[in-house]
């Protein structure tokens, strides 16, 4: 990791002579390119699991309170189906175009400069965002582990370091070692959750009865258009897999055995999620809380949060890392430096991190409510990385033959489809969203940003 004595600061070598340069240069761009090509499917199917299988669990059992058992359990399975197709797309592109390292390249595959450009901005702040959510959610356990014993602004700010160190690592084989420790603590939080809510839910105390209706087999009377969108948009965050899958694809050594990661994924998020919303909202009934943690009783919801930890922080901070390599790689295009193996690519690379973390610490402390911030990043970003972009990478990247023949047609419509779902969460859940924030300041019932 130390440079070696003739690099100097800016990770040139200006002490050698043109030849020695140039091999020294292709020493360390080989040394790079083999660190960051170490994953096979078993350790892309872990990494998922780091990007997917977290926060969007935590509010799935809320969502189910809006939208009642049936239509809850159809949209949770309908969804995660829709996203492994979609991410068998994004994958055959990425096959296809082996050049593509992250979203932002078959952006520019559609749409050229545009495209690139435009995929590239969204991606970003996607990445962004979660990695925000992330931050919030952080300062939410900590607070309810202490007992609220520090301002929540301060908490967030914890939340933010702890993020940070972890976002060090560049490459994602290093995370794939953390996302054991990453799925065995979601698993274990959920399970407490629900053991703790369904003992509740047999020796109710008088309060839970006070407050608590009883679950739903259909949609909450008087549902209204921006509340399910809400809901809709939480279901939809959970099944953001295929954001990062261009990202983790370009680090395979055998990007072709990428179907094995994406049906191994795909189910395991269905059972989870569909278990964790059903269960624990038939537990809790109406009164169920997002983060679904929350519902388990002040002392279990502590143990739970604690649990949770690892989860929280791992998770989040693999979007980081997923956005900076981004950056990173488009500052450092043509550079030694974009390996983050010289004095230049790390002190890049650790400042590039900090400001990306300092800008999600800021969107938490901004939007400090949990299924809302999660709702406007599925609805203005999601919304593409899920539906619309992969529909339209398979009509002008994957498709062969036109449109109508035998073998497309029933793809065709399916792909169709799923653009014009894209479309709508796009348009309708972004305007819900956004009024569903502006009606919960205005009434008062969520805390001021950069409130205690």
């Amino acid at each position: 990791m130390s440079p070696s004595p003739s690099e100097d600061l800016m990770g040139n070598f200006g002490a050698l002579d043109d030849q020695q340069r140039t091999d020294v240069e292709k020493q360390k761009s080989v040394q790079g390119n083999a660190h960051f090509h170490r994953l096979g499917w078993k350790r892309l199917t872990v990494v998922l699991i780091v990007e997917a299988i977290a926060l969007g669990a935590l509010s799935i059992p809320s969502a189910f309170a809006t939208l009642g058992m049936v239509p809850g359990v159809i949209i949770c399975v309908g969804v995660g189906l829709i996203a492994i197709y979609t991410s068998y797309v994004v994958g055959q592109v990425k096959i296809r175009f082996p050049y593509v390292s992250h979203y932002a390249d078959a952006g520019r595959l559609l749409m050229g400069r545009f495209g690139y450009e435009l995929v590239g901005a969204m991606f970003a702040m996607e990445l962004i965002f979660i990695a925000g959510s992330h931050c919030l959610t952080g300062a939410i356990a900590l607070n309810n582990i202490s007992d609220h014993g520090a301002c929540s602004v301060v908490f967030g700010f914890v939340s933010a370091i702890i993020l940070l160190l972890l976002a060090i690592p560049p490459s994602f084989a290093e995370v794939a070692i953390l996302g054991y420790i990453d799925f065995a603590s979601v698993i274990i939080a959920i399970g407490v959750t629900i053991i703790a809510t369904g003992v509740q839910s047999t020796n109710p105390s008088l309060d839970t009865v006070a407050t608590s209706a009883p679950w739903q087999l259909w949609p909450k009377d008087n549902l209204g258009l921006v509340e399910a969108f809400v809901a809709l948009g939480n279901i939809i965050f959970a099944y953001s897999f295929a954001l990062c899958q261009f990202s983790f694809m370009d680090e395979m050594h055998t990007p072709q055995d990428f179907p094995k990661a994406i049906w191994a994924l795909g189910i395991i998020e269905i059972v989870i999620y569909t278990l964790t919303g059903a269960l624990i909202y038939a537990f809790v009934g109406q009164g169920v809380q997002s983060p679904a943690l929350l519902s388990a009783g002040t002392t279990v919801s502590k143990v739970a949060f604690g649990l949770a930890l690892p989860v929280i922080f791992i998770s989040g901070s693999i979007n980081t890392t997923v956005v900076a390599r981004y950056i990173h790689g488009r500052m450092f295009k043509n550079s030694v430096t974009r390996y983050i193996n010289t004095r230049m690519g790390w002190i890049t690379w650790l400042a590039l991190i900090t400001v990306i973390t300092i800008v999600a610490w800021i969107i938490a402390e901004a939007i400090p409510f949990f299924s809302d911030l999660l709702s406007v990043c599925s609805c203005l970003f999601v919304s593409g990385f899920t539906f619309y972009f992969p529909a339209a990478f398979w009509f002008k990247l994957v498709k062969e033959g036109p449109w109508y023949a035998r073998k497309n047609i029933v793809k065709s419509v399916a792909n169709a489809a799923i653009f014009i779902i894209g479309i709508i969460v796009l348009g309708v859940g972004t305007y819900a969203s956004v009024v569903d924030i502006s009606n919960k300041f205005k009434d008062g019932s969520v805390g001021k940003p950069f409130k205690c």
